[in-house]
């Protein structure tokens, strides 16, 4: 795969992003962090509690979560994407496996829980089943389940494709 060539700039924030969610997320980060709030909570005595001395860690703790939340967010949009190309990968190579799976996460979330209903159907099917490999597919699934009645003393299951209120219960 050819690379794009990023800029200066998308490469240094890239770079920064990793660097500092990689090192803020270590035993040694959060154990600065609780000694940062110790020494704070130690010289309260010294500044006789006063507002300033409060303001300092109120302000100091609302700039770093503030810039955290952006850097966390960038990196685990990068790995998401990272993973949905991976699981993407993976479906389009199973034969067998339902390839509206691809992608699934651009859907719009009925579409997702119209999927979502597909698949517990096919669940609740695979638990008849002796194995739950037995099939990949909601209407692979109903097609084997219906032939396999139809041989095996089910003949009213065997009348063809499942309506859509079998699929949708």
């Amino acid at each position: 795969m050819v690379r794009k060539k990023r800029s200066k700039l998308g490469h240094l924030m890239e770079r920064f992003s990793y660097e500092a969610t990689q090192k803020t997320g270590t035993s040694q980060a959060f154990i600065f962090a609780l000694l940062i709030i110790v020494v704070w909570g130690i010289t309260g005595p010294i500044f006789k509690f006063s507002d300033t001395w409060q303001l300092v860690i109120n302000t100091g703790t609302t700039i770093v979560t503030f810039l955290m939340v952006f850097l966390i967010q960038r990196a685990q949009n990068k790995d998401a994407l990272a993973i949905h190309l991976k699981l993407n990968e993976i479906v389009a190579a199973l034969e067998g496996a339902s390839n509206r799976l691809i992608d699934v996460e651009d859907l719009t979330e009925d579409e997702i829980r119209i999927l979502h209903e597909h698949f517990r159907k096919l669940a609740l099917m695979s638990k008849k089943d002796l194995s739950i490999t037995q099939s990949h597919s909601v209407e692979e699934a109903a097609t084997r389940h219906r032939r396999k009645h139809k041989t095996h003393k089910h003949p009213e299951l065997a009348d063809g494709p499942m309506d859509e209120e079998e699929i949708h219960p």
